[in-house]
């Protein structure tokens, strides 16, 4: 599976020029014939949560005619990261994945809000897992501060994930602790892990990038980039059932202890 990860910055409460300026990544990442395409988190709008009546995606429609024409044109697949959507009971941090016919195979709505941002005054938690499979492969995808819930990234993996997803706008003062939560979401789940976070600022915070991509091993096969910009790598599935071959913790589980 060769991966695209776009490292972009996010203009806030634009997004108008945000849609245009995906649409250029995803273009661009394409040429390079990968097998899958992946985005921040919010990236259509930012943190601009005051604004959501104005600005939000209305029930994703724009977010999934775009992703869905391109991944279709290109052949790609597309984990949208995800934006800020308005449906009928409110606002949501939805992601969005595109197969490569342009089909809609999966949506989450963030289920852990983070106050520190602010998303539990203007948004509604999702109520579901997010367990999907791109060419064959069985992927999870969480956002941003589902990480911090070790518990969720292990129900997806369970379920059968072997990749797991992570769009973020994780703020630089804390990125140390985004580093060190991803490295050992990989190694404890044994799986990949492929987080996508921004760059730039917004009137409140810092964002410096940090994507990662990491084997089930815990190897950094992306790590440490803090411009804007694509980067690429290619992700050996037959590495997630040698380790846990190698080291069976899915075998060793005390579920008896556990519930």
């Amino acid at each position: 599976m060769k991966i695209a990860i776009v490292q972009m910055d996010i203009i806030f409460g634009e997004p108008e020029k945000n849609f245009a300026h995906v649409e250029q990544y995803i273009k661009e990442a394409a040429k390079e014939n990968v097998d899958v395409i992946v985005l921040p988190e919010m990236w259509n709008t930012g943190y601009a949560l005051e604004r959501l009546d104005e600005l939000a995606d209305q029930n994703g429609e724009k977010t999934q005619d775009l992703i869905s024409r391109l991944a279709q044109v290109h052949q790609v697949n597309i984990v949208a990261g995800s934006v800020s959507t308005k449906k009928e009971d409110g606002f949501y941090n939805t992601m969005y994945i595109a197969n490569r016919n342009g089909e809609i195979i999966a949506d989450y709505d963030k289920a852990h809000l983070f106050k520190l941002m602010d998303e539990h005054k203007y948004l509604n938690p999702g109520q579901k897992m997010n367990v999907f499979e791109i060419d064959g492969i069985k992927c999870g995808g969480m956002i941003c501060y589902d990480l911090r819930f070790p518990e969720w990234t292990r129900k997806h993996t369970l379920s059968g994930a072997q990749v797991m997803f992570i769009p973020a706008e994780w703020p630089k003062a804390r990125i140390d602790h985004w580093k060190i939560l991803l490295q050992a979401r990989a190694i404890e789940n044994q799986c990949f892990i492929v987080a996508v976070n921004r760059v730039g600022a917004d009137p409140n915070n810092a964002f410096n990038g940090h994507s990662m991509v990491i084997a089930p091993w815990g190897d950094l096969l992306i790590c440490n980039k803090t411009e804007e910009g694509i980067f690429y790598t290619e992700l050996d599935i037959n590495q997630v059932s040698r380790v846990r071959k190698e080291i069976p913790v899915y075998e060793d589980r005390r579920v008896d202890l556990y519930n």
